[in-house]
C-alpha cells in the first residue's frame, strides 16, 4: 500500500525520515540541530520536528526551504517568536542551498488535545520527522485517510479564502504577490487532495499528484487544479491565477468541501 502512503495495517503511514535527508541537505539539519537546542533548550523545549520535502527527501538545492515544528513545555511567548525568528535568520543566511526557513511554534498541550487530535496531532503524527526529544507520535493515535480527518484538517477554506483576500489587498511588491499566489495554490492543492482522499484511500504531499487524483473525481476542474499545482511549484504574481484560485476555484472548493465532509470544528 506504498503507493497509497499506507503502512501495512492501512493507516497513513509517517512520510519522512532523516534517513530520506538529500546530502546537499545534511549540514542545514545538523546546523538547524545545534540552534534550536543553543537558542531554546530542554527548560523550555520539548521536541522539534522537520517536515516539508528535506525530511521527504525531494528538496532541490537553492529552491526548497527549510520548515521547522518546535513543540515547547508551554505556548510560545513573545520572547520564543523573537528566538525563532533569531533561527530562522541565521539558517538562512549561512545555506544558499535553502531559500528560506519557517518555524512553527505549538505548546504540547496544543498538540496533544483532542480540539487538534485530527489536524495538528496528525501532522505531527505523519507529516514530522523527529529531530530533537522525545516523539509526540507515540502519545497520539494512527490516523486513516477518513472523512474526519478531511474535515479537521481542511474544512477551513473560506476562513483563509477571507485571509488571503485581505492579504492580496494590502500587498504592496511583486514579491508579496509571488509568496502569496504560492501559498493559496499550496493550500487549494492539498485541500482539493483531502476533498478526495476517503475516496481515494491515501495519502500523498506530492502536490502533482494530488492534482491528478483530485481530477479523477472532478474532471471538470481538473484542468484549474493543474494549473494551481503548477503555480505552487513554480510561483508568480500572475494576477489572472490569483482571480482563479481565489474567486473561482476557491470558493467552489469550499463550497464543495463542506457539502462533502463538514465545516472544521471552531478553534
Amino acid at each position: 500500500m506504498a503507493d497509497r502512503g499506507l503502512a501495512p495495517d492501512g493507516t497513513i503511514a509517517r512520510e519522512g525520515s532523516l534517513d530520506h535527508v538529500p546530502a546537499q541537505f545534511a549540514p542545514v539539519v545538523e546546523a538547524a540541530r545545534a540552534h534550536i537546542t543553543r537558542w531554546f533548550g530542554s527548560a523550555r523545549l520539548h521536541s522539534a520536528y522537520l517536515y516539508g520535502s528535506i525530511p521527504r527527501g525531494t528538496a532541490v538545492p537553492g529552491v526548497s526551504d527549510l520548515d521547522v515544528l518546535l513543540a515547547l513545555h508551554d505556548d510560545p511567548t513573545d520572547a520564543d517568536r523573537t528566538e525563532a525568528t533569531a533561527v530562522e535568520t541565521a539558517l538562512d543566511v549561512a545555506f544558499p542551498q535553502i531559500d528560506g526557513v519557517g518555524v512553527l511554534l505549538s505548546g504540547k498541550g496544543a498538540l496533544l488535545s483532542d480540539l487538534e487530535r485530527h489536524d495538528l496531532g496528525f501532522f505531527v503524527a505523519c507529516l514530522c520527522t523527529p529531530l530533537i526529544g522525545h516523539d509526540l507520535a507515540r502519545d497520539l493515535p494512527r490516523y486513516r485517510p477518513t472523512s474526519l480527518l478531511a474535515r479537521e484538517t481542511n474544512g477551513d477554506l473560506s476562513t483563509a479564502l477571507e485571509r488571503w483576500r485581505v492579504r492580496a489587498a494590502h500587498a504592496s511588491t511583486q514579491s508579496d504577490l509571488k509568496a502569496l499566489n504560492r501559498s493559496v495554490a499550496r493550500r487549494i492543492v492539498r485541500t482539493g487532495l483531502t476533498l478526495v482522499m476517503p475516496w481515494w484511500g491515501g495519502w500523498t504531499s506530492d502536490l502533482v499528484r494530488s492534482a491528478e487524483l483530485f481530477g479523477g473525481y472532478y474532471p471538470e476542474r481538473s484542468r484549474q487544479m493543474r494549473a494551481a499545482a503548477a503555480e505552487a511549484g513554480a510561483p508568480t504574481a500572475d494576477p489572472v491565477v490569483r482571480a482563479m484560485l481565489l474567486d473561482d476555484l476557491g470558493p467552489w472548493l469550499a463550497s464543495e468541501y463542506a457539502a462533502v465532509h463538514g465545516v472544521k470544528t471552531a478553534r
